[in-house]
């Protein structure tokens, strides 16, 4: 019985940790200085997506509805580099992570979560997003995107 109990206590603990250092999705890093290098090697934007992943209701709806499609991840192959900037409050981040999290807020202040903001690959913004209206979908949202885009796009001109 003994032998049983701490087997469970064990891969409960394993469960549990793995839970609390979750990864990124497929196409998201959660590294600034990496995205900003592809970006810039590939000609494209970074995407920071200023999230609380965890307890954000709206930042789980706009990953579900808008980051998970298709339309939206054929859009970010050809426009941006994809970056997750995460304030959770059960996940562990790095303490790397954490701290360039909270030197990114500094840098691209904003007032609620979700807030995606753009900048090219020298990190200077071209605009951004702030929040989510539950099934508004993908279309709508890559429109904004591309407008931020075209904004910056001309601003540099």
């Amino acid at each position: 019985m003994k032998t049983i109990c701490q087997s469970a206590l064990v891969l409960f603990c394993l469960i549990t940790t793995s839970a609390l250092h979750a990864a990124n999705p497929p196409g998201w890093t959660d590294d600034f200085e990496k995205a900003a290098a592809k970006a810039k090697e590939e000609g494209k934007a970074v995407l920071l997506d200023f999230t609380g992943s965890d307890w954000c209701g709206f930042c789980m709806a706009l990953d579900k509805e808008v980051f998970d499609s298709s339309k939206f991840r054929s859009w970010a192959k050809k426009n941006a580099v994809l970056v997750k900037v995460d304030f959770p409050k059960n996940k562990r981040l790095s303490p790397k992570t954490k701290e360039q999290n909270d030197e990114l807020k500094k840098k691209f202040p904003f007032n609620g979560y979700p807030t995606i903001t753009i900048v090219d690959a020298e990190g200077k913004a071209l605009g951004s997003k702030s929040g989510y209206r539950p099934g508004s979908g993908p279309a709508e949202y890559i429109k904004a995107l591309d407008d931020i885009l075209k904004k910056g796009a001309s601003a540099a001109r």
